[in-house]
C-alpha cells in the first residue's frame, strides 16, 4: 500500500508540473489582451499559481520518491500472535 501511495504522489506531482506549464501558456495568451481590471486580476492570480504549484509538486515528488525507494523492511510480517 505504501508503494501505491508513493506512486500516486509522484503522478500528482507530474500532473501539477503539467498544470503549471498550461497556466504559463494561459498567462501568455491573457497578457496579449487589452488591459482591464479583470485581466490584471487574472495575471496576479495566475502568477501566484505559477509560484505555488511547482513548490507543492516538488514537495510531493520528493516525498513520493523517498517512500518509493524505502526498503521493504517496514512491511509488517503476517505472523499470528498465537506463535
Amino acid at each position: 500500500m505504501e508503494k501505491f501511495k508513493a506512486i500516486m504522489q509522484i503522478l500528482v506531482a507530474v500532473l501539477l508540473f503539467i498544470t503549471t506549464g498550461v497556466t504559463i501558456h494561459n498567462l501568455w495568451n491573457i497578457a496579449t489582451r487589452p488591459e482591464t481590471i479583470s485581466v490584471v486580476n487574472t495575471i496576479i492570480g495566475q502568477g501566484v499559481l505559477i509560484v505555488c504549484l511547482p513548490a507543492f509538486a516538488t514537495v510531493l515528488l520528493r516525498k513520493g520518491w523517498k517512500a518509493f525507494n524505502a526498503p521493504s523492511d517496514s512491511i509488517p510480517s503476517k505472523e499470528s500472535p498465537d506463535q
